[in-house]
């Protein structure tokens, strides 16, 4: 196994409307998450990161004028169930964040190998469901970015 690369994207995949598309880990059973995923190789820029996460993990094509870099980059301690699949010593992960807004909620198609289930949540209640304290601050960024509330209702 190639150690994976502690850089990754996290792609909250969301609607017009703000509801927000959660897809829950075949590893964890009550993990859900937005769409993440580490470089190929260390030089993968971001945005093909993030597209090509979005393709493998749901189906969706990502369309340019769709897939937003937020300039949000998180640093946080990977778990130490998962740290054997990077190289030893790893213990930090850099997040980079992208938001993908579509028309209307879309089926997608799962990788049964990394996800068991999907489901489509208003972005509060996503927010909520999420296991991840990064993907949680993400979902709750998604009204102010779109400039419908002051920063403080976010949350």
């Amino acid at each position: 196994m190639t150690p994976k690369i502690p850089i990754s994207v996290l792609v909250v995949v969301h609607t017009v409307d703000l509801d927000v598309l959660l897809i829950e880990r075949a590893a964890r059973p009550g993990y859900w998450q937005s769409v993440t995923g580490s470089l190929d190789w260390l030089d993968e820029p971001l945005e093909s990161a993030a597209r090509r996460e979005v393709r493998e993990e749901t189906g969706l094509e990502a369309p340019a004028a769709g897939l937003q870099d937020w300039n949000v980059v998180y640093t946080f301690e990977i778990y130490p169930e998962w740290r054997h699949r990077f190289l030893p010593g790893t213990t930090h992960n850099t997040e980079h964040v992208f938001g993908l807004e579509l028309p209307s909620v879309r089926p997608v198609v799962l990788a049964p190998a990394e996800h068991r289930d999907s489901i489509w949540l208003p972005w509060r209640e996503a927010a909520a469901k999420c296991f991840s304290w990064t993907n949680r601050d993400a979902i709750r960024m998604l009204p102010v970015r779109r400039g419908d509330r002051p920063a403080c209702a976010a949350a």
